[in-house]
């Protein structure tokens, strides 16, 4: 890198927002990661608070971004703001950072439950709001995440917001009334997927693979489906389609599958995990 180039990023960096984020769980970290290694913004721009001292270090330690007890320094100090708490803790966090966000502020929710409405109410003097629903996979740069926003979003906000999103994922703008959900579907998804990849791994230990080998194998071939459908644009009945032969092994495991509720019991999951959202809402 030329010393002309150093400086033009130098400063492009230095136009950057600052970021805050109030709450520094596993979320958070994982976003922040995102941040440092795709966006180009240093630990310098950013900032996090969290109430318990073992999240602050933990968050450090991975992030080497400088963290606080005291949320109201986090808003004072920073232009977006990430709301990454406990929804039981929401209403007690909006109510101390209402005296300090200012218009200038951007407010991102990741909380869950948490609508627009309510972020507006108790935050009265900003109207620009992100509603985002990320999930675990972005620890490792591959989340599913969607959002929605206010209407005093400005295009800028929009361009920035969905920048930072895309650092740990693929992200889909919704409309909020799809949030719960997003919530119950990709928010939610991921842990149905480990059920699955636990499941498949132990009927191959049933049948005599190798615990390390049959574990990998379900990871493997969870990934390589997924992959499949993102990469061809196909439905997933016509690659299911494919791989199922007259009379071979696959269609006798579907018929198992079938027999046993697994479609059911998916679209029950997705059904009560999207119920419990619109309960945490409420």
């Amino acid at each position: 890198m030329t010393q002309q180039d150093h400086y033009r990023m130098s400063m492009e960096e230095r136009s950057f927002p600052k970021i805050g984020f109030i709450g520094a769980g596993q979320m958070a970290t994982a976003l922040a990661r995102g941040f440092l290694q795709k966006t180009g913004i240093s630990a310098e721009r950013m900032r996090a608070s969290d109430a318990y001292e073992e999240s602050r270090k933990r968050f450090h330690a991975l992030t080497e971004i400088k963290t606080v007890q005291d949320n109201r320094s986090v808003a004072e100090e920073c232009d977006i703001i990430i709301l990454a708490v406990k929804p039981q803790v929401l209403q007690d966090v909006l109510q101390e950072l209402a005296t300090v966000i200012k218009p200038t502020h951007c407010v991102i929710s990741i909380v869950a439950g948490a609508r627009l409405q309510i972020l507006e109410k108790a935050l009265p003097n900003t109207r620009r709001f992100f509603r985002v629903m990320p999930n675990t996979p972005c620890l490792v740069g591959q989340g599913a995440l969607a959002f929605c926003l206010s209407d005093a979003v400005t295009e800028t906000d929009l361009e920035l917001v969905t920048k930072l999103l895309k650092s740990v994922g693929r992200c889909f703008l919704v409309n909020e009334g799809l949030m719960d959900a997003v919530t119950g579907l990709s928010g939610s998804g991921p842990a149905y997927a480990f059920l699955m990849i636990e499941a498949l791994a132990d009927a191959g230990v049933r049948e005599g693979i190798p615990r390390e080998i049959a574990l990998k194998l379900a990871a493997e071939t969870l990934r390589g489906a997924a992959e499949m459908v993102l990469n061809t644009g196909e439905h997933p009945a016509v690659l299911k389609d494919r791989v199922t032969s007259p009379a071979g092994t696959t269609i006798a495991g579907l018929q198992q599958l079938e027999s046993h509720g697994v479609r059911a019991a998916m679209y029950a999951a997705v059904h009560a995990a999207t119920e419990r959202s619109r309960d945490l809402g409420k």
